[in-house]
């Protein structure tokens, strides 16, 4: 599995996961039961995975969805 996206915006892990589905690409949300410990008040950031053959085309898919900027540095 590989880091696509790291954040705290439930929003934009949402957007970020429907668009990935619409393409056919599957995505996990790593850390989203950690909610239950902090209280929801959204300090710790949720992580949206992807297969490791997936990567490149999700990076592409992301990019053009939410800017370059908004995606975790490839590893």
């Amino acid at each position: 599995m590989r880091l696509i996206l790291k954040t705290n915006d439930p929003v934009q892990l949402d957007y970020a996961q429907a668009v990935l589905r619409d393409a056919g690409i599957g995505a996990v949300v790593f850390d989203g039961a950690m909610s239950v410990m902090e209280g929801s008040v959204g300090v710790l950031p949720r992580r949206l995975m992807v297969a490791d053959e997936d990567e490149a085309e999700a990076r592409a898919i992301l990019t053009e969805a939410l800017g370059a900027k908004a995606l975790e540095p490839e590893a």
